[in-house]
């Protein structure tokens, strides 16, 4: 009988931790649970913040969480859920950005830990306890876990990319009507 690992009983303990939350999160938005939006509300929220198409954007937002986050607590394919994992956060933190970085003023600090331990998970492997480690580590080999980053990491990037695109021209349109409105004195 082989004797329990600590550094394995703690990485179980944060795969469950962070995947939980993430699980939580993404059902929240999927299908409304734990008093989420649901994928139309959600939608609704990601047009407003700038990810369009917003359907698409919570979508990928919802399962992101929700599947990056189950992978992490089954401990399968852990390189490529850190990556999703962090890929995700990363256009949670573009959102929360303007807010600094602790949570109390609306900042990234909480999507920033969330994706940093995926991706540290990621990096690390799920430990002797996960899937992972069950099939023979079939899923989590270094290359799939530096492909899904740097898919991942494209994707991400892309997104946030748009987002600021989509922002750059409201704000041009709301002030081209402001100054249009200035030019007719009803301002």
């Amino acid at each position: 009988m082989t004797c329990l690992s600590r550094k394995d009983l703690g990485l179980l303990a944060l795969r469950a931790a962070v995947g939980g939350v993430l699980i939580a999160h993404g059902t929240q938005k999927l299908f409304g649970w734990f008093g989420g939006g649901g994928l139309e509300g959600t939608a609704k929220a990601m047009e407003h913040m700038g990810f369009e198409p917003g359907r698409r954007s919570a979508l990928a937002a919802g399962l992101g969480e929700a599947g990056g986050g189950a992978l992490l607590v089954a401990g399968l394919a852990t390189p490529a859920a850190g990556s999703i994992v962090a890929g995700t956060m990363a256009g949670a933190i573009s959102v929360h950005a303007p807010g600094g970085f602790f949570t109390t003023a609306g900042g990234y600090e909480y999507p920033a830990l969330l994706g940093a331990c995926g991706l540290a998970l990621g990096l690390s492997g799920a430990g002797r306890y996960s899937l992972d480690h069950a099939t023979g580590h079939v899923l989590d080999r270094a290359s799939v876990g530096l492909l899904a980053f740097a898919a991942s990491s494209l994707g991400a990037a892309s997104v946030v990319a748009r987002r600021q695109d989509v922002i750059r021209r409201r704000e041009a349109r709301a002030a081209d009507e402001a100054a249009q409105l200035e030019g007719t004195g009803l301002s």
